[in-house]
């Protein structure tokens, strides 16, 4: 079966202009979207691509956060508008939520919206018809995943945010495409501990095809390398 990868999003941290953030659909027996940071749902909506799950890396902003505004469309809008969806969480994601929705005083809204499952880490998966299997990666403090992402003979990897480390070139081995973020201009511009990669770090991780995310308009690709922008359809 052919499997075919739309960037809904691209953006880093602060959104590129006119762009949204982390959003990656991934048609094949189903639609899995990775990840879905503020601006994804509009682009859906616009293009009438409603995934049928959802699986999220990491709880910074940029790649969950239009799952607050997805919630709100299937309490409140209009039943026909609703976008039903498996959302599928890093351990402990779940309790995550319920968290955040009791700051904001509609305690139930994601067990409303979603189905919501929970990953383990290195446990495959089924979302979308795709099997699926997430990676934990080191991304400053913060618990977060990469996902290789299967159907039949063909492998989709997707970093999330990384910082540079040996388990990252394990994720993409062997991958019909990796899309992977190269966020930085140099390496030595990061936190500690470190959290996102530089494109020379992101090329150093691949052993195939590389698509190049998540990276600021203001920093070129390097020359010949593929670069991410919203609304670019691949082929996987």
């Amino acid at each position: 079966m052919e499997v075919q990868l739309t960037v809904i999003g691209s953006s880093p941290a602060w959104p590129n202009p006119g762009g949204a953030q982390s959003g990656y659909l991934v048609e094949g027996p189903g639609k899995l979207l990775l990840d879905c940071g503020p601006g994804v749902l509009g682009r859906l909506r616009e293009h009438g691509s409603a995934p049928d799950a959802i699986a999220i890396t990491h709880f910074h902003l940029d790649h969950w956060g239009d799952l607050v505004s997805w919630a709100w469309l299937n309490a409140y809008g209009p039943e026909e508008h609703r976008l039903r969806a498996a959302l599928w969480l890093p351990p402990g994601g779940i309790d995550d939520l319920a968290t955040f929705a009791s700051l904001w005083g509609n305690d139930r809204m994601f067990e409303e919206a979603f189905e919501l499952h929970e990953y383990r880490p290195d446990t495959p998966f089924k979302a979308a018809g795709f099997e699926v299997s997430a990676h934990r990666l080191p991304h400053y403090k913060l618990e977060a995943y990469g996902f290789r992402v299967q159907e039949g003979d063909k492998v989709l990897a997707y970093s999330g945010d990384c910082a540079p480390t040996p388990e990252l070139a394990d994720l993409a081995r062997g991958a019909d495409l990796f899309v992977c973020e190269a966020t930085l201009a140099h390496g030595d511009r990061d936190g500690v501990p470190r959290g996102h990669l530089s494109a020379e770090e992101a090329l150093a991780a691949a052993d195939g095809p590389i698509l190049l995310t998540h990276r600021p308009a203001e920093l070129p690709s390097p020359d010949g390398v593929p670069l991410a922008h919203d609304g670019l359809v691949v082929d996987v």
